[in-house]
Order: C-alpha cells, then structure tokens, then sequence
C-alpha cells in the first residue's frame, strides 16, 4: 500500500467513525502509522496538515466532526507512565482515540477496538491489517470496509465474515 492509499484508507475509516472508538496501531517505525492517523482525521474533518507524531508529548488534540486524540506511547516504559498520561479519561464518550505503539499500553484499552497493523513491504509500500476486537469496531470495519471497496480493490485475507475478522490490502 502506498502513502496515497494510507491516507485514502484512513479517510474511509475516518468518515465511518460514530464517536468513542479506540484504533490502536501496531508497526516499526516509519511503516506509516502517523500517516494513517492523518488521513483519519481529514475523514473526520479535522486539518491533516496539523497532525504530526506526539512523540514527546504523547497526546495531540484535533477538532473534527468528532474530536480525535491522538496517542503514541512510543516512550512509555511503565504502567506507571501510562497513567500520568491520562489516556484512559479519552475512553469515554465521543473522542476517536488513536493510539500509535499501542502495545506498550495494551492492559489499559478498551476490548472493543479496532486494531491496524502496519509493516513494511518495500521501500514505498507497505501492508496494512485491519481487524476488530468487538461489536461495535466491527460495525466500523464492515462500514469502513464498503466505502474502501467503493473507491479501490480489497484483497481479504480471511473470507469469514467473522468478528476476528482481518484484511490485507495491498498496492
């Protein structure tokens, strides 16, 4: 998948988002896990030019359609950390909670998710896996899931219309 069809993706994914929905995202650095978050929050309507990495400041705040925090916990090393950052007050009500490096704070995430995991393919790809983790993030993918077909083709790495399910898209 290209940088043009991560943001495209993100968009889609942006657009379908009702409010209070965790993304958590997984991937080495550089496999474009900023990138997506961009293109969710021009789908929700927020400024894709003002998003950049919160690194060292682990939370950046956009006002969309829907408001979106947006998380990396790359430099969190203890459980301890993870609360001073007040990420779990993002968990209730309308926010969109992105969430980079997401396993380093995976004990306190909500079990209904939408996981997305970036790699590295090439130079200038990458592939990309979608899944849900429960009911509601799986109303999301399946939304999501139509308005991408709509727009470029979706290869499905498991046919199963399960909750599980997994995509890999590919460019």
């Amino acid at each position: 998948m290209s940088q043009k069809h991560t943001d495209r993706l993100g968009q889609v994914i942006g657009r379908v988002l009702r409010g209070g929905e965790t993304i958590a995202l997984y991937g080495p650095l550089g496999a474009g896990k900023t990138a997506l978050v961009r293109g969710i929050a021009e789908g929700l309507g927020a400024s894709p030019t003002a998003i950049s990495s919160p690194t060292f400041v682990v939370i950046h705040e956009y006002q969309g359609r829907l408001p979106l925090a947006h998380v990396d916990l790359y430099r969190i090393r203890t459980p301890r950390e993870l609360e001073s950052t007040g990420l779990i007050e993002y968990f209730s009500g309308q926010t969109v909670t992105a969430i980079e490096w997401a396993d380093r704070g995976l004990a306190a995430l909500p079990q209904d998710r939408i996981e997305i995991r970036l790699n590295h393919r090439a130079a200038r790809s990458r592939t990309i896996q979608v899944s849900a983790t429960g009911p509601k993030s799986d109303e999301v993918i399946a939304l999501a899931r139509i308005q991408h077909s709509k727009t470029s083709s979706v290869h499905r790495a498991s046919p199963r219309r399960a909750l599980n399910r997994e995509d890999t898209t590919r460019s």
